[in-house]
C-alpha cells in the first residue's frame, strides 16, 4: 500500500510539473503518517516567516495526544515551478495513553526532510517527507520510521518574490 501510495504522489507532482505555481503564506490541513512516532496522523499548520524560512505547527490526537513545532528552511527545485526540497528540526510533547501501558509523558527531538508543492491553480499543498524523532522523556529510543504525507489548504500569497532558480 506504501509503494501505491508513494507510486501516485510521483505522478501527481509529475504531471503538475507543467504548472506554473504561486506562493502561498500560510497552509492548513493534515499530514498522514506512521504510527510509530509520537507525532503521527496530525493536524498540520504551516506559516512562512519570510520566502525561505517556514514553522510548522503539528497536533496529534489518538492514543497519543502530542503538540510539535518545526523551524523549516525551504529550496526551490530548479527544474519544477512550485516544487521545494526542505529540511528543519524541532521538538515536541505528548502525553501517550496506550492500553498496554500507564500514562506516560513523551518529550523529544525530531528532524524532518521534504518535499513541498504548491499547485498553481488550486490552493492546494502537498507535502512528503521524513521526520525521525528522539525521545527523551519517559525512556531514550529513536524511531527513524516517520514517513508522512501532508495535504493542506493555502491562504494568501507571499508578498515577498520567492526565491528564484
Amino acid at each position: 500500500m506504501k509503494r501505491s501510495f508513494l507510486f501516485l504522489l510521483a505522478c501527481i507532482l509529475i504531471s503538475a510539473s507543467q504548472l506554473k505555481a504561486q506562493d502561498y503564506k500560510t497552509a492548513l490541513g493534515i499530514r498522514l503518517s506512521s504510527q510509530g512516532p509520537a507525532i503521527n496522523n496530525s493536524v498540520s499548520f504551516k506559516h512562512f516567516m519570510n520566502p525561505r524560512l517556514a514553522i510548522e505547527g503539528l497536533f496529534t490526537f489518538d492514543n497519543k495526544a502530542a503538540i510539535g513545532a518545526l523551524l523549516e528552511i525551504h529550496n526551490p527545485m530548479p527544474s519544477t515551478q512550485g516544487l521545494q526540497w526542505f529540511y528543519g528540526a524541532g521538538a515536541y510533547l505528548g502525553f501517550d495513553s496506550d492500553k498496554t501501558h500507564a500514562d506516560r509523558a513523551l518529550m523529544g527531538a525530531q528532524g524532518i526532510v521534504g518535499l513541498d508543492y504548491k499547485f498553481a491553480n488550486l490552493p492546494l499543498n502537498l507535502t512528503l517527507d521524513w521526520k525521525p524523532e528522539l525521545n527523551i522523556i519517559d525512556n531514550i529510543n529513536f524511531e527513524p520510521a516517520a514517513i508522512g504525507f501532508s495535504i493542506r489548504f493555502t491562504f494568501g500569497k507571499s508578498q515577498v518574490q520567492t526565491v528564484s532558480e
